[in-house]
């Protein structure tokens, strides 16, 4: 499996579609599970919040005006670009270098951009989101699944390049993800469609390393 092209396939997709989804609106259950986050996360008296594949910033701009110290990172530069001009703090990052951040966070936030990692990939960049979060710190994950596939997708109306997905069933992620944080919730429900939404809020590990 050849990582850099799915990247930069990727790279090349988000780039073209960053207008069209800036202009969107986002889903009710989207909308639900980012407010239990917040919810939860307000509190624990959480403060400082990284998003990771940040999209056009509708999630880092939530979070901002509720208090958060946000920062969002993307490899989309037309993606980093919008947010910058709803003034978030965003940067160019591939969520394989997150380490390169070199601090941690109170909170991590990703919503439907761990799917385009290869299976493979994904122990390696979840072990990343590890060492940027505090101790004691709130990661969410969403993502569609139901199924353990992997697959990739081709928009024409958007872009010639395909975007790679990998989905897992409700046991292989729970498995997954368990073995470095700890699971504090996990909800999997219909959303219409091929597959379902898996959310999960998890809290690392006391026993976990970080930069701290």
């Amino acid at each position: 499996m050849d990582t850099d092209k799915i990247k930069l396939n990727l790279r090349a997709y988000y780039d073209k579609e960053a207008e069209l989804r800036n202009k969107g609106g986002k889903q009710d259950w989207k909308k639900k599970e980012r407010e239990f986050f917040c919810a939860r996360a307000k509190n624990e008296s959480k403060a400082d919040l990284l998003e990771i594949g940040a999209g056009t910033g509708q999630d880092s701009l939530y979070f901002m005006q509720r208090g958060f110290n946000v920062t969002a990172i993307n490899f989309s530069g037309e993606m980093v670009r919008i947010c910058r001009e709803k003034s978030i703090n965003a940067s160019v990052m591939d969520f394989y270098d997150i380490a390169n951040l070199g601090r941690t966070y109170h909170c991590i936030w990703a919503m439907n951009c761990l799917l385009h990692v290869p299976k493979p990939d994904l122990h390696k960049v979840l072990c990343g989101i590890n060492a940027v979060l505090s101790d004691g710190g709130l990661f969410f994950m969403g993502v569609y699944g139901g199924a353990d596939i992997e697959r990739e997708k081709t928009d024409l109306a958007i872009c010639d390049m395909p975007r790679f997905f990998s989905f897992y069933s409700e046991s292989s992620l729970k498995g997954l993800l368990a073995d470095i944080f700890d699971i504090l919730a996990f909800r999997q429900y219909s959303i219409g469609g091929t597959y379902d939404f898996q959310s999960v809020t998890m809290r690392k590990k006391r026993s976990s390393g970080s930069f701290e």
